[in-house]
């Protein structure tokens, strides 16, 4: 399939700047495959949508707060450094803006600490070194900032207090994310609990959100893209779980996208889920994928040439899809990380 088969014009007044005031508050769109019907609700209202047929599987990924402002040694310049992953003791991949300052060599402070650019990936990114005393996750918890979307326009030195909350999950368990599975941020803890209360099982497993799951897709042939691999783990507790669920007939809805890809890729191994299961999953979901997990998906909207757009397009088909997206922007919907979402059975 073509790049330009997943556009759609989006008034930029609908892209979601801050959440709804409560979590729960937000809107949901239900779509039903069979029919390509859809009824309009508010999020909270999920537990009398499903019944116990239904179970949730969740990603309980935790996002850290990888984003940092640096500067160079006399220079008051800022750099804005987006920190991916951690691929050494104290040695971390990052985006930096503007890179062009950041040559190999080059010395960067960013609070108390100190990293060095010690490479430049094939990608672009930097390998920055820190100070082998500094305990970098730690300090980040002082010093780093959410890393929410550039989509969403903060001021420079604004207080994040209510990004830090807002732009996490609230069955977040393990760090390592830099970006929120935007599907799980609309529930409550009165939504679970009346969840539990109506017999409809959630099961969680773990995917670290990375900038690959983001990244543009450059290719006018959309299948020769290329997932980054992002770190999951599947419990065997968690495994048993989803198999006896499976086998007892119920469906499977999948909370998100990262779960589906985690689920949908774990299927595919040798073994599947006879056992825990722990490695990088690197599937890219398009039109055309058969799907042996997932019976139902909750999700976000998406931005226009997105590999998650591309996934919800799959599992819906591409024409029903991009036709509820027209009437979300119809109906005032919001989009993108902070906005409303769309189940799909």
């Amino acid at each position: 399939m073509k790049l330009d088969q997943f556009d759609f014009v989006l008034p930029e007044h609908l892209i979601a700047q801050a959440p709804a005031p409560e979590r729960d508050e937000s809107r949901l769109m239900v779509v039903r495959r069979a029919t390509g019907t859809r009824e309009h609700h508010v999020f909270r209202e999920l537990p009398a949508i499903i019944d116990r047929n239904y179970f949730l599987v969740i990603n309980n990924t935790k996002v850290f707060p990888a984003r940092v402002r640096a500067s160079r040694p006399g220079k008051e310049e800022e750099i804005e450094v987006l920190l991916l992953k951690e691929s050494g003791p104290n040695r971390w991949v990052a985006l930096l803006k503007p890179s062009r300052k950041a040559s190999p060599g080059q010395r960067l402070i960013i609070g108390d600490l100190t990293a060095v650019v010690v490479d430049i990936t094939e990608s672009g990114s930097r390998v920055l070194q820190f100070d082998s005393v500094t305990d970098v996750k730690n300090a980040l918890e002082t010093i780093g900032e959410p890393p929410i979307p550039p989509y969403i326009h903060r001021e420079k030195h604004q207080d994040l207090s209510s990004d830090r909350d807002r732009y996490q999950t609230v069955f977040a368990r393990h760090s390592g994310s830099i970006a929120a599975p935007t599907a799980g941020l609309h529930f409550t803890e009165n939504v679970l609990r009346r969840l539990e209360e109506r017999s409809i099982a959630i099961c969680e497993i773990l995917l670290h959100v990375g900038y690959g799951t983001f990244k543009p897709v450059r290719s006018e042939d959309i299948r020769q893209h290329r997932m980054d691999p992002e770190h999951y783990e599947i419990s065997k507790e968690t495994a048993a779980q989803i198999r006896a669920y499976k086998n007892e007939g119920r469906r499977l809805l999948a909370v998100g996208t990262t779960t589906t890809r985690c689920l949908e890729y774990v299927a595919r191994q040798e073994g599947g889920l006879e056992s825990s299961s722990a490695g990088a999953c690197d599937l890219f979901i398009h039109p055309g994928f058969e799907f042996r997990m997932i019976d139902a998906l909750l999700t976000n909207f998406h931005l226009p040439r997105s590999t998650l757009l591309m996934l919800a397009s799959a599992f819906a088909g591409r024409e029903l899809l991009l036709d509820c997206y027209r009437e979300a922007v119809s109906e005032n919907y919001r989009f993108y990380s902070y906005g409303d979402c769309m189940l799909i059975i």
